[in-house]
């Protein structure tokens, strides 16, 4: 189906009473649901159960929330659009014959068609942020560190986060105010030790809020976008913000950074599904190469192979130093960049993706664009910083993305200003 939104459609009811008691949830498919099917929109893993829940289905689950199904995504979370799930693309409800993102478009999809109140993604590079640009839908990237990655079927460990969705920032934050918090399957989680709520952080007040517009993303980016954008800042001073340009240079050099790490941590990650271990089993005669070889080509897909070649290719002997070490290297420098940018102001703002929607099908045959349409949130996941998109307006009838970066766990004062544009 070319609207498909769900993967699995299996009520899984929580506790009668909780902070989401009679919320309905959409979780991405690459979040373990004990006896559910997760397939990560691959079909390696078409017919996988798990035998036990991520922390924050089960957190979902304490707070007394219905999850509804299992929402699409493109497969293993490697892609911008929903196309590459092995289960076909999710039509975007907001923009009808465009895709809504990804790789969590399902998620921002369920929650834009009123599907699911409220949906959970993971982000990567952008993963929440750029479905829920496309679909007019807030989305938060937390912290890395605040929200457990247990039970969230690897990609590239050192990037990605699970983050809210909902229709209105509130609605995200409530969500956020859940999931959050240390666990202890989870070493690379992190308490401030704060008990506030994200959801009453809501307020809308943005006077004396110093906001950061970096030149650097919007360079390229669509001119209706850009007005748009604009307008949303106009919109923000009228309340009492203030503006000024900042500089990131590093940002020219985030995006190829961002997919060596990217693209070398899935080569990693991606070795166990062998058929013996993990995965579909092809049923192929011969020796273990040749098994494991028909395996991996019947299970995974193209744009999945692709980046297993290239960052199996970047961290093979004699490139190392040449590729992987460089993209480090380059991952410190956008932390200082951003680190110093944020110095000089409350928050930094930019269009959240520099293009309107692609039209379904647009993309498929040119990688490269599907990466660089990155550009704008890739920098954020280098640096181990919160942001959220919250919708800005429309250019010719299509959703756009403001995207707001804060400090290290400084999601209260996203949250806080985001809920002004409401």
């Amino acid at each position: 189906m070319s609207d498909k939104i769900f993967i699995t459609e299996e009520t899984i009811d929580g506790a009668e009473s909780g902070p989401l008691a009679d919320t309905t949830v959409a979780v991405k498919d690459n979040i373990s649901t004990e006896g559910v099917r997760t397939t990560c929109g691959s079909r390696m893993l078409e017919e996988y159960v798990p035998p036990y829940d991520a922390t924050v289905v089960s957190r979902l689950k304490e707070a007394g929330a219905t999850i509804v199904g299992k929402a699409n995504m493109d497969e293993f979370g490697m892609g911008t659009t929903t196309e590459t799930s092995h289960f076909g693309p999710t039509d975007n409800p907001a923009a009808p014959g465009h895709v809504p993102g990804g790789s969590s478009g399902g998620s921002a999809a369920a929650v834009a068609a009123g599907e699911a109140d409220v949906a959970l993604g993971s982000d990567t590079g952008g993963s929440v942020r750029c479905p829920a640009a496309f679909c007019g839908v807030v989305g938060i990237k937390p912290t890395y560190g605040l929200v457990s990655r247990y039970g969230l079927v690897a990609y590239a460990n050192s990037l990605e986060q699970i983050g809210p969705f909902g229709r209105s920032v509130e609605d995200a934050a409530r969500l956020l105010d859940v999931i959050a918090g240390s666990d202890d399957r989870d070493a690379t989680t992190r308490s401030e030790g704060d008990d506030s709520s994200y959801a009453d952080a809501a307020t809308g007040d943005v006077d004396g809020l110093q906001i950061g517009v970096p030149t650097e993303l919007l360079e390229g980016a669509d001119e209706g976008v850009v007005e748009t954008f604009w307008d949303a800042i106009a919109d923000l001073e009228a309340q009492g913000a203030e503006y000024h340009e900042v500089s990131l240079p590093s940002v020219e050099h985030a995006v190829e950074a961002y997919y060596v790490i990217a693209m070398s941590e899935a080569s990693s990650n991606l070795a166990r599904f062998d058929g013996v271990r993990y995965g579909h089993d092809a049923d192929a005669e011969g020796n273990w190469n040749e098994t494991f070889a028909q395996t991996r080509e019947d299970g995974f897909g193209d744009e999945v192979k692709r980046r297993i070649l290239l960052g199996t290719y970047a961290l093979s002997a004699g490139y190392h130093d040449k590729y992987y070490k460089k993209a480090q290297d380059a991952r410190a420098w956008v932390k200082q960049d951003f680190d110093e940018a944020l110095d000089e102001a409350d928050v930094l703002a930019s269009p959240t993706m520099p293009i309107p929607p692609f039209e379904l099908g647009e993309s498929l045959d040119d990688p490269l664009q599907m990466y660089l349409a990155d550009a704008n949130t890739v920098p954020v996941n280098l640096a181990d910083l919160p942001a959220i998109s919250v919708p800005a307006g429309e250019t010719d009838g299509l959703p756009v993305g403001l995207q707001l970066v804060g400090p290290a766990f400084g999601e209260e004062r996203l949250i806080r200003t985001a809920s002004a544009l409401e």
